[in-house]
């Protein structure tokens, strides 16, 4: 009933659109003909001749509804002339756009028909041209003019949204009337003529939830504090109906999905009052004892809860952070636990929100609290030493067995079992000492040097004898207490030069003194001169109390061909105590100096080699010397390169010596057709065999058993001595000498192998065998087939 209503009204707006148009078109006609020139001609009321402008053929614009189906073509409008009188000489011409194809004009009484149906959506308007000419002879009666034709709108196209499906949110809890999203539909009628172009927007799905303004397309909320954790999407079907909605107007719809976000409008809750965990004395700090969680239906940031312990007897004992992955409050052990001290421990642990939203503050607060306790389980601990570490102190040098300290350790079970003690050989390798295993007392089995090792590291295990596997161990540093038993010595190993025109008190030597021993026991060092030669006539020692001292020169005038070398010992001190000494010799050597002090040369034979050669001359024989001897190295050089080769190359040396033999003989037995004497070489019966491709040095004689005899008709053998002879030859180098034998025997069972001449030859053998044996054998069945395929091809 709907569709008919509809196509009832659509012809009803069909004829009324006919009726309007055609009123239009006459209108415009009497309103816009325009007059034109022609030739009639009246006289005016003074006898003037007036010249009468005739009334030119009537445009205008026209329109044509669209979507008409009716079965004649619709009249467009019609085009008249002035000057047409009806007598049929007047020719109507059209052109343009759709002439002839959409539009058709009658030539003789202007008539413009549509014969196609018009979609204004496609094409809203078409230009046209329009001109009168004589009939008979073309000639243009009025210049050409152009005309619109105008399609025009009915209401035939829906309204479309610019999508089918849309997607908004909306906080959850908004104020009604929040703006969620705008919707747009539009219309492909025209916005100017009617109402087919005017929507308005209704909501068919989704109340009471949203609502939607008629003229904008805004969908806003119309309920106050929609709960996300209630229902979080909405599906919400939007209307857009043109024609201003009223009744026969067309009509399009599209979803809307909306979904409400969260909001931090819910605080933390832990399902239980009272968590109950368990940890072992033996745990170690940082060590998981449990996990609590307190629910937030609020997700993303809004749902991140934080925890903390708030009071307790554990707070120092025990932490607690937060693992944001599971939303878990992680209970670790902060420090050590014993059992024997305390049994339990009791926490308060509080969950809050990280982000709190002030809009919802009254549903505060925004966090609660829970009770943990934590029991603490025994353990069969390890021994436990009084302190972490140890460290002792002991003379070096002291006896055997002497006491440097005491470790000590319990069992801090209930039951206290006994301990005992043992060092660790791992670090003690050379077993400079020994523990008491019951008290822990450590000495000494060596004396100790200081000087050699100033620290001994070691480590001690304390086991509890009835629990060998319960161990602990502690480390113990012992250092060595340095005793002075250590002389100084001098620093390096000092040689001294003065020159021989030295002046008295002149210094020419610094020394300085080590002592291996510690610092309280070496400097400061004292420099002297032993007593017996305190007044010693050379040299003399100056103390410069710094720990060094300056070796000064007391007379004048050094001669090295009377003495070139003097020993000064120096006696050395140190500042312990009791302090030590030592003697130190010092090497002085005389030598010959400038005018400045700077040393010449210190060799005492310098004064001879001056009297009879001098330096010059000596670079001069060493520069002989050299070049002879690159002499003799070039000469031998070359001597070398001009030896002869072992290998002379002639031009009748030949590398390669190829005997072929072409006779065949009659079968093995045969022995007369070819003489077996003429395969041997002939140079080689007289026990000197030669090489046609080298020339040796020397001449090699075979041993005699290697000989065959001369007529020997054994092959086997023959080939055999003469390989002997070539690997036994050290004159042969590894050159190639090939010989083809072609001898073959007669009387053997097999017969000749050659295929020479095998077509040609009668023979009663059957090769049809060959046939059967493969492609392989496919030549040789085609050559040696039967007689009759020979005759066949023939």
């Amino acid at each position: 009933p709907k569709m008919k209503e509809d196509n009832c009204l659509h012809a009803a707006l069909i004829c009324l659109g006919m009726l309007y148009y055609s009123h239009a078109i006459t209108t415009e006609k009497l309103n816009h003909a325009r007059p034109s020139l022609h030739g009639h001609h009246e006289k005016g009321k003074e006898g003037q001749v007036l010249h009468r402008s005739k009334r030119g053929w009537v445009w205008n614009q026209f329109f044509v509804i669209e979507e008409y189906t009716g079965p004649d073509p619709v009249l467009v409008g019609r085009l008249h002339s002035d000057i047409d009188s009806g007598d049929g000489n007047i020719k109507y011409i059209l052109s343009g756009e759709g002439a002839g194809i959409i539009f058709v004009i009658d030539d003789k009484s202007g008539n413009i028909h549509a014969t196609k149906t018009l979609d204004r959506e496609e094409r809203a308007q078409y230009t046209l041209t329009a001109q009168a000419v004589d009939r008979n002879t073309n000639r243009p009666l009025e210049p050409p003019s152009e005309f619109i034709v105008k399609v025009q709108d009915i209401n035939d196209n829906p309204p479309e949204f610019l999508h089918e499906n849309y997607h908004a949110n909306v906080p959850e809890r908004s104020n009604v009337g929040t703006s969620v999203i705008q919707v747009t539909a539009s219309d492909a009628d025209d916005p100017t003529y009617g109402n087919s172009a005017k929507l308005v927007y209704s909501i068919l799905e989704g109340q009471p939830y949203f609502s939607v303004e008629a003229q904008t397309g805004i969908i806003r909320t119309a309920l106050p504090n929609m709960d996300r954790e209630a229902k979080e999407e909405y599906h919400v079907v939007i209307q857009a109906k043109d024609m201003g909605g009223h009744m026969g107007g067309l009509s399009g719809t599209t979803k809307v999905t909306i979904t409400l976000t969260d909001v931090n409008d819910n605080p933390p809750k832990f399902p239980q009052s009272v968590y109950q965990m368990s940890v072992s004395e033996a745990a170690v700090p940082g060590e998981e004892v449990g996990r609590v969680k307190a629910k937030d239906p609020d997700i993303g940031e809004n749902g991140l809860v934080a925890y903390s312990i708030i009071d307790g007897d554990g707070m120092d004992k025990f932490e607690i952070t937060t693992d944001y992955e599971t939303q878990e409050g992680v209970v670790k052990l902060k420090k050590l636990l014993d059992f024997e001290t305390k049994k339990s421990y009791s926490l308060k642990v509080e969950a809050a929100n990280v982000h709190i939203d002030p809009k919802f503050i009254s549903n505060g607060p925004f966090k609660d609290t829970v009770t943990v306790k934590i029991s603490v389980e025994d353990a069969d601990e390890p021994p436990v030493f009084l302190k972490p570490s140890y460290i002792f102190e002991v003379q070096e040098n002291a006896a055997s067995g002497t006491v440097v300290g005491k470790v000590h350790a319990k069992d801090p079970d209930a039951a206290n079992s006994a301990v005992r003690y043992s060092i660790d050989r791992h670090t003690d390798l050379e077993r400079y000492f020994i523990i008491n295993a019951e008290d822990g007392n450590i000495k000494t089995t060596k004396a100790l040097d200081r000087e050699e090792i100033a620290w001994h590291n070691i480590s001690v295990f304390a086991v509890e004898v009835h629990k060998q596997h319960q161990e602990a161990k502690v480390p113990v540093a012992i250092k060595v207490v340095d005793v002075n038993d250590n002389a100084p010595k001098f620093a390096a190993a000092y040689e001294a030069f003065v020159c021989e025109n030295a002046r008295s008190n002149q210094q020419f030597m610094t020394i300085s003194a080590d002592d291996k021993d510690d610092s309280a026991n070496g400097p400061r060092f004292i420099f002297s001169l032993p007593p017996e030669i305190i007044h010693n006539p050379n040299f003399t020692l100056r103390d410069n109390r710094d720990n060094t001292a300056s070796v000064l020169v007391r007379r004048e005038g050094f001669s090295r061909q009377k003495q070139d070398l003097y020993l000064l010992p120096i006696v050395i001190s140190d500042g312990g105590l009791p302090p030590m000494s030592s003697t130190n010799t010092l090497t002085i050597r005389v030598c010959g100096c400038d005018s400045n002090g700077s040393l010449l040369s210190c060799n005492a034979e310098a004064y001879i080699l001056n009297a009879g050669l001098s330096t010059g001359a000596l670079v001069a024989i060493l520069a002989c010397i050299v070049i002879l001897l690159v002499i003799v190295v070039l000469f031998v050089t070359l001597k070398r390169q001009k030896k002869e080769p072992l290998i002379v190359f002639e031009e009748e040396d030949v590398r390669e010596n190829i005997i072929t033999y072409d006779d065949e003989g009659g079968g093995e037995e045969d022995t007369e057709a070819f003489d077996i004497a003429t395969l041997q070489n002939p140079d080689g019966i007289n026990g000197f065999i030669p090489r046609k491709d080298i020339k040796p040095e020397y001449q090699y004689m075979p041993r005699p058993g290697l000989r065959p005899a001369p007529n020997s008709v054994d092959v086997d053998d023959f080939i055999n001595t003469r390989i002997q002879e070539a690997d036994n030859d050290p004159t042969a180098p590894p050159y190639d000498s090939i010989q083809i034998y072609g001898y073959e025997g007669r009387g053997s069972v097999a017969g000749s192998l050659s295929s020479l001449e095998s077509a040609t030859t009668d023979s009663d053998l059957d090769y049809d065998y060959l046939q059967n044996w493969g492609p392989r054998f496919k030549k040789l069945a085609d050559l040696y087939g039967s007689k009759d395929t020979f005759d066949d091809d023939s």
